[in-house]
Formats: structure tokens, C-alpha cells, sequence
């Protein structure tokens, strides 16, 4: 019997079965191909799901103090629920791509950025979570606020009307 629960899978992670961001998805790069957003696919969206959102961050990171800081890697929000997945590189080529992607905002990562920012040493062995969010409501922000959207921000903003979660980790 197929699964229904609400999942969130990368082929490039999960093709060798030991769940490691391919070197070309880091800013260790593998010759030309370096700081590439890994493909995503997900499965079971939930039926209430009007919009997602997808928040990307180093989850063993700790600040110069030992904290721990979770420092966002890629934001990504007002994902239509009739996107399955996001293609290989799809970080900072929306309009390239058109189509059902055109709506598609990337927020500020933890660098101050709108694109995917791979992890670097020393970071190696630190885990990467992968979240999406299917969320009952399409959250709109306008040119603007989209500049400045962080996690912080979204996850504010998305709180209440998340409907399920899909989650997975990677290391470096």
C-alpha cells in the first residue's frame, strides 16, 4: 500500500543512500558546479494546502558562544500547490524557468541574500533540515516586504495556518 504522509525527498541526497548534499550543492563545488540548489520533490500534500513554504537550515550550528543558531540556507515561499517539486539550480532562476515557478519568492537567507547559500567548512558533519510547510492560506507579500522576508519573518507570518510539515536532514 503507497504512503500518504506528507513527504519531502531529493534525489541528488538520496542517491547514494547516506543522505550527504552532493559536493555541487555546497561551496566546496565539485570544478565549475558549486552553491547549486538540490532538487526537491514532495509527496501527499495535504488537502487543505493552499500555498508552501520551505525553510532550509544548518541545525547543528552554534554561534562563537556555543549557542545555537540555526542559521537559514535558502528561503523559499508562495510555493502553488500545483508544483511538485523544485528542479536541480532552481535558486535564483525563477524567471528562466516561468511557467508554474514564476510566482515563486526566494526570501533572505542568514547571509542577506534571495538565493540558496550551501554550507562550507567548518561545517562538515553538521546536519541540514529541510522543511516544508503546507500552509491553508496563500501568503502574500507584496515586492517590497518580499525583500526582507527571513525565517524569522516567515515563520511568523505562516504561523496558524500551517496544515503539515514535511521534513528531512542532510550533512555535508
Amino acid at each position: 500500500m503507497a504512503s500518504t504522509e506528507f513527504r519531502l525527498v531529493s534525489p541528488a541526497i538520496d542517491k547514494e543512500g547516506n543522505r550527504k548534499l552532493p559536493r555541487y550543492c555546497t561551496q566546496e563545488g565539485l570544478g565549475s558546479k558549486w552553491n547549486i540548489s538540490p532538487p526537491l520533490e514532495w509527496h501527499n500534500v495535504p488537502p487543505k494546502t493552499k500555498s508552501m513554504a520551505l525553510v532550509v537550515q544548518d541545525i547543528d550550528a552554534v554561534d562563537p558562544t556555543g549557542h545555537p543558531v540555526a542559521p537559514a540556507h535558502w528561503v523559499v515561499v508562495n510555493i502553488p500547490v500545483s508544483v511538485k517539486g523544485l528542479p536541480e539550480g532552481f535558486s535564483g532562476k525563477k524567471e528562466e524557468l516561468g511557467g508554474e515557478y514564476e510566482n515563486i519568492e526566494e526570501g533572505v537567507n542568514d547571509w542577506n541574500v534571495r538565493v540558496w547559500r550551501g554550507p562550507k567548512v567548518p561545517n562538515y558533519e553538521d546536519r541540514f533540515e529541510f522543511r516544508l510547510y503546507a500552509l491553508d492560506d496563500h501568503m502574500h507579500f507584496d515586492n517590497q516586504v518580499i525583500l526582507q522576508v527571513t525565517k524569522t519573518k516567515l515563520l511568523d507570518a505562516i504561523a496558524g495556518h500551517v496544515v503539515g510539515e514535511a521534513v528531512f536532514t542532510a550533512t555535508f
